[in-house]
């Protein structure tokens, strides 16, 4: 069944004809002052009888007028705003980010070359193998962008950790090795950061791995920067 075939499901189940709707709709387009708003009985028909898709001022007020969420007419034709948070790292590859909402990972989104850093609010990890130890809401997920180097090669572009958002305070200290060295994620002005921390004359020093090409970065800090949390675990490619 198309969408069309739904819609008209939709209008039946409401009990309405195609001349109502166009009544309902000129009311509509009345109010907010904007004929787009109007759906003709002629229009509303070809809709219900063909792969033609609406734009969204007519699926506004399909929505108003068959009392049905506009994100559940906007599915009917293939699309869902739930994955919006899901593809800004396809759509911005290079970039470290920051996800608010619970996602879940395609293989497909895994295995690209998203080279933008993110963070990913969660209560379940977003990658095989990446499990969080942290109570649930403690835990926040962060993605490496593949252009970002600073924790290489001890964490590859394109792999996503899993950090406790409690621990905001830097450890002073006590490591014996670079493995127990505590890592923390880092929100910056119009970005986001991976990587050891020390704090000096209230200024962040943004620390890359000693193998990396990136350079200390130095932030005034708490203005420019902010602890996001530390990183718990994560899981790296071992090849590119």
């Amino acid at each position: 069944m198309h969408a069309g075939e739904r819609l008209k499901s939709f209008r039946n189940r409401y009990k309405i004809t195609v001349r109502q709707v166009e009544s309902a709709s000129e009311r509509i387009a009345a109010a907010k002052g904007d004929k787009r708003f109007r759906i003709s009985n002629s229009w509303l028909v070809q809709l219900e009888n063909s792969s033609a898709e609406p734009g969204i001022c007519k699926l506004f007020s399909l929505s108003a007028i068959y009392n049905i969420a506009f994100c559940d007419l906007v599915q009917l034709y293939d699309v869902d705003i739930d994955e919006i948070e899901k593809y800004r790292t396809v759509a911005e590859p290079n970039k470290t980010q920051l996800f608010e909402e619970q996602m879940s990972y395609p293989g497909s989104i895994l295995k690209s070359d998203g080279n933008k850093t993110s963070l990913v609010r969660d209560e379940e990890a977003v990658a095989p193998g990446l499990v969080a130890r942290t109570p649930a809401g403690n835990v926040c997920y962060g993605y490496i962008g593949t252009s970002d180097l600073t924790m290489y090669p001890l964490i590859r572009p394109g792999s996503y950790v899993c950090i406790d958002a409690a621990q905001t305070k830097l450890q002073p200290g006590g490591w014996r090795n670079e493995y127990e060295r505590p890592i923390y994620f880092v929100e910056m002005r119009g970005g986001f950061a991976c990587s050891w921390c020390e704090v000096d004359a209230g200024h962040l020093l943004i620390i890359p791995h000693h193998s990396s090409p990136q350079t200390i970065r130095r932030l005034a800090y708490p203005r420019e920067a902010e602890i996001v949390g530390r990183v718990t675990s994560f899981n790296t490619r071992c090849v590119e």
